[in-house]
């Protein structure tokens, strides 16, 4: 079986947009991110699940960074999941840290879960994100998509 995801690096100026689980904070920081759901193309999974997670309408899909496949077969997961990386950048000046909910998670967890945003300046500042959603932060250079 495999499960696809997206995970989107929100950007503002020189900031990466990341977030905390506030009830589960043993999940650790985070980048918006969530299933594809059955005949949706990746693109709209992107745009869809960033403004469902953050609660931002202002997003401007930059580009597709790329895709990874890893080996969950030892996990809970028990299958191949394969995500697709985007960048987005935000249009207006957003908040510098706002609380939003999620009221329909994927993976079945009742809702709504509360997530604090934030954000943090990019490179230098990004803590070790949870998942290995880091993947392609590389591909970031000052907030721009660096092909």
């Amino acid at each position: 079986m495999e499960i696809s995801k997206v995970v989107i690096y929100i950007t503002h100026q020189d900031k990466l947009l990341v977030f905390r689980h506030t009830q589960f904070p043993e999940a650790g920081i985070q980048v918006p991110a969530g299933t594809i759901e059955v005949g949706e193309s990746i693109d709209h999974a992107a745009i869809r699940e960033a403004e469902e997670e953050t609660g931002l309408t202002d997003l401007m899909l930059v580009g597709y960074l790329g895709e990874e496949l890893l080996d969950l077969s030892d996990t809970e997961f028990a299958a191949m999941m394969r995500r697709y990386f985007f960048h987005m950048v935000v249009t207006v000046e957003p908040q510098q840290t706002w609380i939003h909910y999620e009221y329909d998670p994927s993976d079945g967890s009742p809702a709504p879960i509360e997530f604090e945003f934030f954000w943090v300046r990019f490179p230098d500042a990004v803590p070790k994100l949870t998942g290995e959603q880091d993947a392609f932060l590389d591909k970031l250079v000052g907030g721009h998509v660096d092909y």
